[in-house]
């Protein structure tokens, strides 16, 4: 049996999870649900009771440990993997966890209400939240990875750049953030990365497959 239980829908924010697991050489083993049926089944809620992906449920020597939320999962594998060297060194802790955060956090909230068509114009209002408006927030990102740093700590790459670089390569993609140099050369960098592709190409295939089947 597998050390890590994945649990997943290649159409979701597992495809974050799918690409930490793959960097951080981790045993798995994957368990594909879908929406509104076995995501929402009761041997699934115990695990995330939010009935969501993606979760990795670890087998360790101290037991079952359960993690949901893919910034989470990033840092819990970071973590429980330290032979990859993904997690930050004394020296990275700072960034590592201040922009993988901004990216769970503001990142998220900004490209979720723009989508949404929320948009708050009033100054105090903007203020109230903890993203404050789009613009504000493209232009953060673009000083972090515009600044001549090559990834999200400097000129190594961490499990934040798969979490904050998911964002990046996601919103390029469906068009959810400003197309900036920064950003392009950013995403072009990271997918160069074998686990990266190796983890696009399985997504991708169920992805494929799942279409073919509905097709038919």
């Amino acid at each position: 049996m597998a050390d890590i239980i994945f649990y997943h829908n290649p159409m979701s924010r597992g495809q974050i999870a799918r690409w930490a697991l793959e960097e951080a050489g981790a045993d798995y083993e994957q368990v594909l649900l879908d929406y509104g049926t076995s995501m929402k089944d009761a041997a699934y809620l115990k695990y995330n009771p939010m009935g969501k992906v993606p979760c990795i449920v670890h087998q360790t020597d101290a037991g079952e440990q359960v993690v949901t939320e893919a910034a989470a999962i990033c840092a819990y594998l970071a973590d429980a993997y330290p032979a990859a060297n993904l997690a930050p060194t004394d020296a990275e802790r700072a960034d590592y966890y201040r922009w993988l955060f901004y990216a769970a956090g503001p990142v998220e909230q900004a490209v979720s209400a723009r989508s949404m068509g929320w948009a708050a114009t009033d100054p105090q209002k903007q203020g109230m939240l903890g993203f404050g408006c789009y613009d504000q927030v493209m232009d953060t990102l673009d000083g972090v990875i515009g600044d001549g740093r090559i990834y999200i700590c400097g000129d190594r790459f961490t499990m934040a750049d798969v979490y904050f670089g998911s964002h990046i390569d996601w919103g390029l993609m469906f068009g959810s953030i400003d197309k900036r140099p920064s950003f392009e050369a950013y995403a072009a960098r990271l997918k160069e990365r074998p686990a990266y592709q190796k983890a696009k190409a399985i997504d991708g295939a169920l992805i494929a497959e799942a279409q073919a089947k509905s097709a038919g």
